[in-house]
């Protein structure tokens, strides 16, 4: 197994699973089913009606998924180093997928195969428990997206998301930001600039 394998798996395990300590033999297990891909900014790295056979875990670059709604594009997420992607209803039925999955800068994501880690999770109980907090992990995700967006007003949304991720607010282009968070990009132009005023 190569270095590289085991020094992210072990990574991976570290920050998905921060209160519990894997044992080296389940590190081990887990290494030898993750597999490394490159890829280019611009590329797609899931398209629409493929199916999604991985939960992607970045370790370098980022990421975008979004759909096509009345032929506009809408962002569902944005994530970069340390973040996991997954088309749950894809990846859980294996069944084509309605999102896309495209790298916004030349990205490095470690793919965690659904097949072999199903198998693995049947197996070894500790895998089972990483599995099992990857999926709480995405859940949790989607429910504080969720609320955000049912419950608080365009500023408030923006600013949560500039201090829980700072480098998408960074490095990823307005309009992107501006859809994830459901807002117009000219809303988002005054919510930045009412922010701006105000530091």
């Amino acid at each position: 197994m190569p270095t590289k394998n085991f020094e992210t798996a072990q990574k991976i395990v570290a920050e998905t699973c921060p209160k519990r300590r894997l044992q080296v033999d389940s590190i081990r297990l887990f290494a030898g089913i993750i597999q490394r891909k490159s890829y280019h900014r611009g590329d797609i790295i899931l398209a629409e009606g493929s199916v999604c056979h991985a939960m992607m875990y970045i370790e370098k670059g980022l990421v975008r998924q979004y759909y096509f709604k009345h032929d506009k594009e809408m962002t569902e997420h944005i994530a970069c180093e340390l973040g996991v992607v997954i088309c749950i209803d894809s990846y859980f039925n294996q069944r084509p997928s309605l999102l896309i999955v495209e790298a916004l800068e030349d990205t490095v994501i470690w793919e965690i195969p659904h097949d072999a880690i199903e198998q693995l999770a049947s197996e070894v109980h500790e895998i089972s428990y990483l599995y099992r907090r990857f999926i709480e992990n995405s859940l949790i995700l989607s429910q504080v997206k969720a609320d955000m967006l049912r419950f608080e007003s365009a500023k408030d949304r923006y600013m949560k998301l500039m201090h829980h991720s700072p480098e998408i607010i960074r490095r990823a282009p307005l309009t992107y930001i501006a859809s994830y968070l459901q807002m117009t990009l000219e809303t988002l132009s005054r919510v930045r600039a009412s922010i701006a005023a105000t530091e």
